[in-house]
């Protein structure tokens, strides 16, 4: 690897065929890393790969449902079988179903969990024998400002990414071995399709309003997780609070 601490490392990133997943892809294959794509969306994910192999990028595809841990398994395996290692895991996939609570959207709710939620720790199961095999690895999760200032219909939302931010808060701790890294990046709002997900039209306008008015662009959440990325290896950037600054 060159001292840049991204180019030659070999990165699987979820979420990858929009928004913040896409952007990081982008960034971390044109700084030189083997980037390995996983989404459902396989049409999106090959056509962005091919734009990214046109360009000189290493790049692999893999259909991945973070609620499906066979997904996850083979987004790694693939990965290891492809480029000889995994140094990175990004978990980023999620969905927000955001309504009032008083909703009673238990279909919905059911989908957050299992994506915001299991998603990650199917993401953590599958990479971590890989990781202390090697000795080395890094966990990246995209959260969100939504768990840091609750606010109303992002209740059960919130939730998810609180739980998400305790599981990474203990699974640091559980590796001051020196071998695993864990970052937890908390975006606020950001021009995303996250908005896709809420069923409520009134509420999903307002939402996607306020990413069109002030929200930042993917790349700059990208830059973040690349910045938790080529760290050396001893430096451990465990959070990372990202938002407009016009965000209240």
């Amino acid at each position: 690897m060159s001292g840049d601490g991204i180019s030659g490392k070999v990165v699987a990133i979820t979420g990858a065929s929009s928004g913040i997943g896409e952007a990081t892809a982008r960034l971390l294959a044109a700084r030189g890393a083997s980037v390995i794509l996983g989404a459902r969306r396989t049409d999106r994910l090959d056509a962005i790969a091919d734009e990214l192999r046109a360009e000189g990028g290493s790049v692999l595809t893999v259909a991945t449902d973070v609620t499906r841990h066979e997904d996850l398994d083979r987004l790694v395996s693939r990965s290891v079988d492809e480029f000889g290692r995994l140094d990175v895991l990004v978990s980023n996939a999620g969905i927000g179903s955001i309504g009032p609570i008083a909703d009673g959207d238990v279909s919905g709710w059911s989908a957050m969990i299992d994506v915001n939620l299991r998603g990650v720790l199917n993401g953590i199961a599958a990479a971590m024998p890989v990781f202390r095999s090697q000795g080395r690895g890094h966990f990246v999760t995209t959260v969100s400002t939504a768990g840091l200032k609750i606010v109303p219909s992002m209740g059960v939302y919130a939730g998810t990414k609180n739980a998400v931010r305790t599981v990474m808060e203990a699974l640091r701790q559980e590796s001051t071995d020196g071998i695993i890294r864990t970052t937890s990046i908390s975006p606020g709002f950001v021009r995303t399709e996250l908005d896709g997900s809420i069923t409520d039209h009134r509420l999903r306008d307002q939402i996607r309003s306020n990413m069109d008015e002030f929200g930042l662009s993917p790349d700059a959440v990208a830059r973040a997780i690349a910045f938790a990325i080529e760290q050396p290896d001893d430096v451990e950037i465990g959070e990372l609070v990202i938002r407009p600054t016009v965000q209240g």
